[in-house]
């Protein structure tokens, strides 16, 4: 059995979103960053970064939203969400490390401005640009990666379990995602599909 640990709210819910998607066999630990467990030793044991999400797995554990929905997709092929070409897999796997590396980042950056500014002006200035970031990324994916009705076009892959965290994302920076017909959208099929709706259930959303 696989075990998750996450944070309701966090960026874990891409990852659980995909094992509650593919039928994994696993239980769900809620790690309380509000009450700092994350920092806690028993956590720091399982992952040193202090982070969610965490996946164990009879070999080990791994971290990282696209290396969960990899092993996830990759164990579960049965589920379909696994790209069936090695094109077509590097796809997916492009358009996953620009949500991890960019527009999370970019959304991180409303919260988490200490990781990179010591000042408070520093900080407020990062903040603020963090609307225009999110639109910018938005934009990119509305005109050039959502070939609809899902990222890659009619197969629901690891993309779109990824994809739940970014109406998060831009209602926090206050963006209308209906903004984005496209992505109005593909939250809307999101929402539509038993599995979304159990996990956002789990996180209180």
């Amino acid at each position: 059995m696989l075990k998750l640990y996450f944070a309701k709210g966090s960026s874990a819910l891409a990852s659980h979103l995909l094992l509650e998607e593919v039928g994994a066999d696993y239980t769900a630990h809620e790690i309380s960053i509000q009450s700092g467990a994350h920092k806690e030793g028993a956590y720091r044991a399982i992952n040193p970064k202090m982070r969610v999400p965490a996946l164990e797995t009879a070999e080990g554990i791994i971290t990282e939203n696209p290396a969960i929905l990899n092993y996830v997709a990759a164990t579960h092929p049965a589920s379909g969400v696994l790209p069936d070409t090695s094109f077509g897999r590097a796809q997916a796997d492009a358009f996953n490390a620009y949500l991890c590396a960019t527009m999370h980042v970019a959304f991180a950056h409303k919260l988490r401005g200490a990781r990179w500014a010591d000042t408070e002006q520093a900080r407020e200035d990062m903040a603020a640009k963090v609307p225009a970031n999110l639109r910018d990324c938005a934009q990119l994916i509305e005109a050039h990666y959502l070939k609809g009705p899902w990222i890659l076009g009619d197969q629901y892959t690891t993309c779109d379990a990824y994809m739940i965290l970014v109406p998060q994302w831009l209602s926090k920076a206050g963006v209308d995602i209906n903004e984005f017909p496209k992505l109005a959208a593909h939250r809307d099929a999101l929402m539509s599909r038993p599995a979304t709706q159990t996990v956002m259930a789990a996180h209180d959303l």
